[in-house]
């Protein structure tokens, strides 16, 4: 039974198929290629949401796995941009995470590449993850893309494995593939631990950051949007990987004092002995939270500004407001 939602004539603009259409990054995606009125877009969900626009059709996903078809949704498709995907977990459940990644992150993404080459599509891009470098970079050596990759969790592991056997399928057939691996994505209605920053800051909780000399890559929505845009046509893209940011890389510290700046208020920050926080990060069980905001993770994206002349073109004061705009929007409604 076919799991379309409506049979469409073949359109006169190029067809893409996008996955993860209802994600942070997917619905920011599908906006902007709306707006631009360029492409047909095929948005496949695991719940329709009645979206009636000229040039998008919901494809209902019943389940996203290695078993799933996807004969009807790309039918006269030129893209895929694939951002689905089993995300990173604090405080995961399963049993086996590994496997729990793979079959989503790996077999059900190479399912849907296997099917897009049989259908004859052009290019396939997937989103990836900078946990596919590693989780930390030392003072003045910022991760790059033809560096030998170490992922260090599950997550990481499995968007690796989906990232190799993308570019070998690549080497097989006529499809071209495009890795993108993003840092931190923030913007207006980011989530969990950005969120936690902002909401932080508009209470002035006193926080002990001020110690922190550290180092981090971001990347607002809407540049990481206009990085896949161009890589939809770009002909230096193919069979390339790109990492993402805004560009500039900030610390922990700055990063609270410009959110606090967005917001009108004082960023709380007080000094305190960084070695401390790390111990207590071992003892409660919050190393991980400790390493984000302690640690430094930068990118060099020097290549993917030369081989896509490519900058980004929302600035960080910008992104910043806009990001806290929408938060103090949304807290109006609650």
């Amino acid at each position: 039974m076919s799991n379309n939602t409506c049979a469409c004539k073949v359109p006169l603009k190029s067809k893409l198929l996008i996955t993860g259409g209802s994600g942070f990054v997917g619905s920011a995606l599908l906006d902007e290629l709306v707006r631009s009125d360029k492409y047909y877009v095929v948005n496949a969900l695991r719940k329709l949401t009645g979206m009636k626009t000229g040039n998008v059709e919901e494809f209902y996903l019943s389940t996203l796995s290695d078993m799933t078809n996807w004969l009807d949704a790309l039918q006269n498709v030129d893209v895929v941009i694939h951002s689905a995907a089993r995300v990173h977990v604090m405080n995961e459940l399963e049993s086996d995470p590994l496997q729990a990644f793979r079959a989503v992150n790996v077999d059900a993404t190479m399912n849907l590449a296997k099917q897009a080459v049989e259908a004859k599509v052009r290019r396939f891009i997937f989103i990836s993850s900078i946990k596919v470098n590693g989780e930390e970079t030392s003072e003045g050596k910022p991760f790059t893309s033809w560096q030998r990759p170490e992922p260090l969790d599950d997550y990481g592991r499995s968007k690796l494995e989906a990232e190799q056997k993308l570019l070998a399928l690549a080497q097989v057939s006529q499809m071209e593939v495009v890795i993108i691996r993003p840092v931190l994505v923030y913007g207006p209605g980011v989530k969990a631990n950005f969120e936690k920053m902002i909401a932080c800051v508009d209470k002035m909780i006193p926080l002990p950051l001020l110690s922190i000399a550290n180092a981090r890559s971001l990347v607002f929505i809407e540049n990481l949007v206009d990085l896949i845009c161009v890589c939809i046509n770009h002909k230096n893209a193919a069979n390339q990987v790109f990492l993402v940011s805004d560009g500039v890389d900030y610390s922990t510290v700055t990063i609270f004092q410009k959110l606090a700046k967005a917001l009108h208020k004082h960023s709380m920050l007080f000094p305190f002995p960084v070695y401390i926080m790390k111990i207590a990060g071992l003892i409660t069980g919050k190393k991980q939270v400790v390493q984000r905001l302690c640690g430094s993770l930068q990118v060099d994206i020097s290549r993917t500004k030369e081989l896509l002349d490519w900058t980004p073109p929302v600035n960080t004061d910008e992104a910043f407001i806009k990001t806290v705009e929408h938060y103090k929007k949304y807290l109006s409604k609650l």
